[in-house]
């Protein structure tokens, strides 16, 4: 295990609750290292019985957010026969509650997550939008709602965010001369796909400021020649074309507008 201290996570639900807190926990402890193994959707007797043995073989800690009454209890047992060892965050106060209020939890999984599902959404959005940058991992491009394309400097990170933001998973990718263009771009539909351009000159400027504020030299190069320059967009247009990809042109245009314009073209956009 890499000396790391396993962890399980076990829920009725997603497992988010029960994460939070254990990485609230962990922060305490930073010369220890944890993998954490969310178990999440627990319904049934036969997953946990192969949770605890699981947890049982790797010296595992199980941490369990089970809501329904039934699991929890068979949780419980079959945690005590197997001596794992284990926390409960939820019975207790469920206990408690129900005394204070003199009824039943509902005991139904999920319930937090249901009512505030859109926010959750955004989070889960922004999340996978800045693990999602620049290139990164494009195996989980198909978890995308939308992935931008385009040359450097064009606004697809600025954009990216201004969506995710709203609640969509954008992934980007940046266009660039003579590098080959990731296969798993090859494997999603083109109307998911949305390319970037804008003017040279503009473009150019964007460029030099870049090299300014990081403090690169400021010479012939081909990243900032204007005939260079146009020669890149040309070439992502044709891209585009042969694709079947729409494009945004977002010259002088503000972030909001430029993600509108992105938004129209985007699939699903009735349901969000």
């Amino acid at each position: 295990m890499d000396n790391k201290h396993p962890v399980y996570i076990v829920s009725g639900g997603v497992g988010h609750s029960g994460e939070q807190v254990v990485r609230t926990v962990l922060a305490q402890f930073p010369e220890q290292a944890a993998e954490l193994k969310i178990e999440g959707r627990v319904r049934t007797q036969e997953q946990i019985d192969a949770i605890v043995a699981r947890a049982a073989r790797d010296g595992g800690l199980v941490v369990h957010t089970m809501v329904n009454a039934d699991l929890r209890q068979a949780l419980a047992a079959r945690l005590e026969a197997s001596q794992v060892p284990a926390v409960d965050l939820v019975g207790p106060l469920l206990e408690q509650f129900s005394q204070v209020f003199e009824q039943p939890p509902s005991g139904v999984p999920g319930l937090y997550r249901q009512q505030h599902r859109s926010h959750f959404e955004r989070v889960e959005a922004i999340d996978y939008s800045l693990e999602h940058d620049d290139g990164v991992d494009p195996q989980a491009w198909p978890e995308a709602d939308v992935l931008l394309i385009g040359p450097s400097r064009t606004g697809k990170t600025p954009i990216s965010m201004y969506l995710a933001v709203l609640g969509w998973k954008v992934a980007n990718y940046p266009i660039v001369p003579g590098i080959n263009i990731p296969s798993e771009m090859d494997d999603l539909p083109a109307h998911k796909v949305i390319g970037l351009t804008i003017d040279p000159v503009r473009l150019q400027a964007h460029r030099r400021q870049r090299q300014r504020r990081l403090g690169t030299a400021v010479g012939p190069s081909a990243y900032i020649d204007l005939e260079k320059i146009y020669e890149e967009l040309q070439m992502a247009k044709r891209f585009y074309s042969q694709r079947g990809y729409r494009y945004v042109d977002v010259t002088d245009k503000p972030i909001e507008t430029c993600a509108d314009e992105v938004l129209r073209m985007a699939p699903g956009r009735s349901q969000r």
